[in-house]
């Protein structure tokens, strides 16, 4: 019976434009968000220090993609999301949340402004049903919205030599600043193409047609600066960031100024959950979001208590993992706040074994090329 429900949970998962090419690299395949995702390739270390020193590619075609027409006004969009829309110049990006009444996150987003009355918004995989109806709900009549998630497939290309990589493809791709987009000419489409990236190093990510995704993937494989890398990289690379990952440190039970978001929502505007936000924000939280740096090798994990020396709990791991770039274990967790400070001594783990480690700023990584326009 066990194996016969994995069995049918397997054929269930959704796949990728490039599950074949996963495949077809012994890629180990896993369950993510609904979907069949592969987590590595070869060693998930080595993938990791590639997208650190040279340039790797991801695939992330799961991901939902919405387009949406109109005055953002007066359209209900700039009340659905937290940061500011109408002063986006056009063809950059803004980072931010869709929230519930209650002033939970229902999902992390990036929206492009692609024209005066153009949006693109990009949503994670395991959420794009959920925000679709969020959106439908909360736009107003007569709005334009189009889900392209089906027809859209998604390459990231991370690393110090992303844009090298990517210039062999497309002459001018430099002039992308960090948070911009901009069409391009690619293998004989007019793509778009952003600069945003979750790894800490200089990043682009390629939109291409669902069908004609496999023709870019093999066109990136085939130099021998670009290897691929999967999630397991991914989740390392973005726990070093201190960024957050839906699920983990974000979810419809806590607020934005919970997770440390605060920088992306603007109290100057209405925007749904506001009142709860304000209401949050005059009773003082009773969480917040921390970086916790293990003394050793072992690495806090998901769900493990967070403790003071006397043994008192006062919080929980959302995620962690071994730091290659420190060589230490690190997490990122809900802490009380009157724990949160940075310095403080924490133990994590359970009865038979505690861990020492420091609160400290949930920025790990600090010497990467993100915002770096050349190498």
């Amino acid at each position: 019976m066990h194996v016969a429900m994995n069995m049918l949970n397997k054929e269930q998962l959704q796949r990728t434009p490039l599950y074949d090419e996963h495949v077809a690299l012994g890629a180990k395949m896993v369950p993510f968000g609904g979907w069949a995702m592969p987590v590595q390739y070869d060693s998930i270390i080595k993938e990791h220090g590639y997208t650190r020193k040279a340039a790797a590619i991801f695939d992330i075609s799961h991901m939902g993609e919405f387009i949406i027409e109109g005055n953002c006004v007066e359209n209900g969009l700039d009340a659905i999301v937290t940061m500011p829309l109408r002063d986006l110049p056009i063809k950059s990006c803004r980072y931010g949340c869709a929230l519930n009444e209650q002033g939970g996150v229902m999902d992390d987003l990036i929206i492009f402004r692609l024209e005066e009355e153009k949006w693109f918004i990009v949503v994670n995989g395991a959420t794009t049903q959920k925000d679709k109806a969020h959106f439908q709900k909360h736009l107003k009549n007569k709005t334009v919205f189009t889900d392209v998630s089906m027809k859209t497939g998604k390459i990231d290309l991370q690393g110090p030599l992303s844009l090298n990589v990517l210039s062999s493809f497309v002459a001018d791709a430099g002039k992308l600043d960090y948070y911009t987009c901009d069409y391009f000419d690619l293998m004989g489409e007019r793509v778009l193409i952003s600069r945003t990236g979750y790894t800490g190093e200089l990043g682009y990510e390629i939109y291409f047609p669902w069908d004609k995704t496999k023709d870019l993937w093999q066109a990136l494989i085939s130099r021998d600066d670009v290897k691929p890398a999967g999630l397991g990289a991914r989740d390392i690379l973005r726990i070093e960031m201190g960024y957050s990952l839906y699920g983990h440190e974000l979810g419809e039970d806590i607020s934005p100024l919970e997770s440390g978001l605060d920088r992306f929502v603007s109290f100057e505007k209405d925007f749904l959950g506001k009142l709860a936000l304000l209401k949050q924000k005059g009773q003082g939280l009773k969480r917040k979001i921390v970086g916790i740096q293990s003394e050793t090798r072992r690495a806090p994990r998901q769900g493990q208590k967070i403790c003071l020396e006397s043994g008192e709990e006062v919080g929980v791991v959302t995620s962690g993992t071994f730091s290659p770039s420190l060589g230490l274990g690190i997490g990122l967790g809900f802490v009380a706040a009157q724990s949160a400070a940075l310095g403080a001594k924490v133990f994590f783990g359970d009865q038979k074994s505690k861990n020492v480690a420091s609160v400290v700023s949930r920025t790990f990584y600090k010497d990467g090329s993100l915002r770096h326009k050349t190498i």
